[in-house]
């Protein structure tokens, strides 16, 4: 799917797109990912809901200026000023990965409503990084000095960890091709190398303040955010569950599409009172 609007805000430009009509529906999506990976979802949700998609600046069709910061600070204040933007005072929220952190800054830093989240195998709990994501953060210029065939094996070989039942060629070069460009591959080292934990620290003890319906969806296989994360987050945010999804890992839209889309509609039939019209 392409994103064709765009939306600019302090010299970045925001690649987003719009489909369907009824209650607003926005998808997150994390890193090293982008809209892409939502975008089945999206056009299947949008028989029912107005659905946002977008690309965070730094990723996907978004820009990729070096000048510009790309951390989760950044990416809360982004995602407020689109929702301003879109005019959308308190529409559903999912997210992926480092969307939930974007999606609970949004809310809780900058005071924007939702009507409900769903947080998808998701980065909200300490500690987290990798040793690969230390290993970039301290030497990401010679990361990038590397030549490109290399760079592809290497992201690749990364990128194909998330999965638990493997990538499809097709899927795989969806997945990493946004970082193989002139642009592309200093920008997938440059949002590893500003991957800061302090902004999930700032907020991790608000969320047992969270009033809004919150659901929580995991893989059970994930080995990048293991699922027990999945456990210890329902007990931090007050009424919320997790469904674990068997035979899944990080990328459960593609390991377990069906399984994800089932619990993803079912949850937000409960909350907005949507019938049950869409044949996922």
């Amino acid at each position: 799917m392409e994103l064709t609007r765009r939306f600019s805000w302090r010299g970045r430009t925001v690649a987003w797109e719009k489909l369907g009509t009824g209650t607003p529906l926005v998808l997150c999506h994390g890193t090293p990912w982008s809209a892409w990976l939502w975008a089945p979802f999206a056009r299947a949700l949008a028989a029912e809901y107005e659905v946002y998609l977008w690309d965070m600046p730094g990723y996907g069709s978004s820009s990729k200026e070096p000048e510009h910061d790309v951390d989760l600070g950044v990416q809360g204040e982004v995602f407020a000023a689109l929702l301003e933007h879109w005019e959308l005072e308190r529409p559903h929220v999912i997210a992926h990965d480092y969307g939930d952190a974007v999606s609970l800054r949004t809310h809780l830093v900058h005071g924007r409503e939702f009507a409900s989240l769903a947080l998808v195998d998701v980065v909200a709990l300490r500690p987290w990084g990798s040793e690969f994501f230390r290993l970039v953060a301290e030497n990401a210029d010679v990361f990038a000095a590397q030549p490109g065939t290399v760079h592809r094996g290497a992201i690749e070989a990364y990128i194909g960890t998330a999965s638990h039942r493997g990538l499809t060629g097709e899927h795989l070069r969806a997945l990493t091709d946004p970082w193989c460009t002139e642009q592309g591959k200093p920008a997938f080292y440059r949002q590893i190398a500003q991957a800061d934990q302090r902004f999930t620290d700032e907020i991790e003890d608000r969320y047992a303040g969270i009033t809004i319906p919150v659901t929580i969806v995991w893989g059970a296989e994930d080995t990048w955010i293991p699922v027990d994360r999945a456990h210890r987050l329902a007990e931090r945010i007050p009424g919320a569950r997790a469904t674990i999804v068997e035979g899944a890992g990080h990328l459960i839209q593609l390991d377990a599409p069906v399984e994800l889309a089932i619990a993803l509609h079912r949850w937000l039939g409960s909350v907005s009172g949507q019938p049950a019209r869409t044949k996922l």
